[in-house]
């Protein structure tokens, strides 16, 4: 008898639904561990699939922005997902997630708001091209020990901007390219797409090769495609690159892309985060 193993991404996508409708409890899962607490891209999907499995959902989702208001503890927590309003073709949620304090009280943790929308045929363009790079399959995977547990979820094969190899202070350009996908391989949907939209390390490390301590704050994502179109990339690798515009007082700003194989612009994400001198 053949056993099948679960992705952990889908393990962590397990929302159980409760009494009150678009009440959900999940969990951080291990799997996506980071320095503290979990990946901030695997609870944005999570976040996301709050949504997903409302049942009052309408069309696909268009963008997602969550606000990491404080850090996610390794503890079960509490999803609430709230379509604010529904129009013709579009809907607007509110999404939180709660977790139990000390005193049996709970506190927000992450607000979140999404859009979906059922999105129809018009005129279409891709202003951004896609940069010419090594096909996937011509790029070295990067190996070596991994500092958190998220980053051995991901197979990634880098292009330019990788982690610094030493940590001496010198300046460098933010930009950072690779090639990227679940691993173990798992078909891309719009759960996945936003997990991957946070998979590039701290700008602020590249840029003046220095360990320092960092969080997101506030990440949106903006969907480029259909789920249709999602399921024609497969479990196949996307080109992903990062850059920032500026550091200030300790906050910058990350911009970063995701195309297909095939060169279509699947996605667009924007974040602040802090940043500790």
């Amino acid at each position: 008898m053949t056993h099948v193993t679960q992705h952990p991404l889908d393990e962590a996508l397990q929302l159980q639904p409760l009494d009150i409708e678009g009440h959900y409890a999940g969990s951080p899962h291990a799997a996506y561990g980071n320095m503290v607490g979990p990946f901030g891209g695997a609870t944005a999907a999570q976040m996301l699939q709050a949504v997903l499995q409302h049942p009052a959902r309408l069309g696909e989702p268009v963008a997602l922005t969550v606000n990491f208001a404080a850090g996610v503890k390794d503890a079960p927590f509490r999803i609430e997902a709230h379509p604010a309003r529904t129009n013709r073709s579009t809907q607007h949620w509110t999404v939180t997630l709660l977790q139990a304090e000390d005193d049996g009280s709970e506190s927000t943790v992450i607000t979140a708001t999404a859009v979906t929308a059922v999105r129809r045929t018009t005129w279409g363009a891709q202003d951004l091209a896609v940069p010419k790079v090594p096909a996937a399959n011509e790029v070295a995977r990067s190996t070596g020990a991994s500092m958190v547990r998220w980053i051995e979820r991901y197979e990634m094969r880098p292009l330019a901007g990788t982690i610094p190899s030493q940590w001496d202070g010198a300046e460098s350009d933010s930009l950072s390219r690779l090639w990227v996908r679940d691993d173990p391989p798992r078909p891309l949907d719009f759960a996945s797409l936003t997990a991957l939209s946070d998979v590039f390390f701290p700008r602020v490390w590249l840029r003046r090769a220095r360990m320092t301590p960092i969080g997101t704050v506030s990440m949106t994502v903006y969907f480029h495609a259909s789920s249709a179109e999602l399921a024609e990339v497969g479990d196949g690798y996307l080109l992903a690159q990062a850059r920032s515009q500026a550091f200030f007082n300790g906050f910058f700003d990350q911009s970063a892309e995701l195309w297909s194989e095939a060169g279509r612009l699947l996605a667009t994400t924007h974040q602040v985060v802090y940043y500790k001198e």
